[in-house]
């Protein structure tokens, strides 16, 4: 599956992952079986890992994700999202995809590491640089 989650109630975290050639009809899908997933709660912290995805969605398609978007927030509410993007390219378009979708995210941006992601939304500490 290009699309794939899974859900970690306790944190109220879902951990998204496309890999390959994905396409826009295949993220509307896992939009649609999330808002039917029982597991779902009315609220969910994001980390959207892009580090697989081969294929480089348009502005068009970014628009149309952050529409479904905004139609499931009747079901499910997002607060913070963080996203891996590595490669350039989809690195570039992920930054004009945080523009397009920050009003239906309490916080969105895009990172190259899982570190960095991780680290944002708080679920490992920084690392501190001693000095000697």
């Amino acid at each position: 599956m290009p699309v794939t989650y899974t859900i970690d109630s306790s944190r109220k975290l879902i951990r998204t992952k496309c890999a390959g050639d994905v396409t826009l009809a295949e993220v509307i899908d896992h939009f649609r079986q999330l808002v039917r997933d029982p597991q779902c709660p009315e609220y969910l912290d994001v980390l959207l890992d892009l580090s697989e995805e081969t294929s480089l969605p348009s502005t068009s398609e970014l628009i149309a994700v952050a529409y479904e978007i905004k139609r499931v927030r009747q079901r499910v509410r997002f607060g913070m999202c963080a996203v891996v993007a590595q490669r350039d390219a989809l690195y570039g378009m992920l930054r004009v995809f945080e523009v397009v979708a920050q009003d239906y995210f309490g916080a969105i941006h895009v990172f190259r590491t899982h570190r960095e992601a991780e680290t944002w939304l708080g679920l490992v500490k920084p690392t501190l640089n001693k000095v000697c």
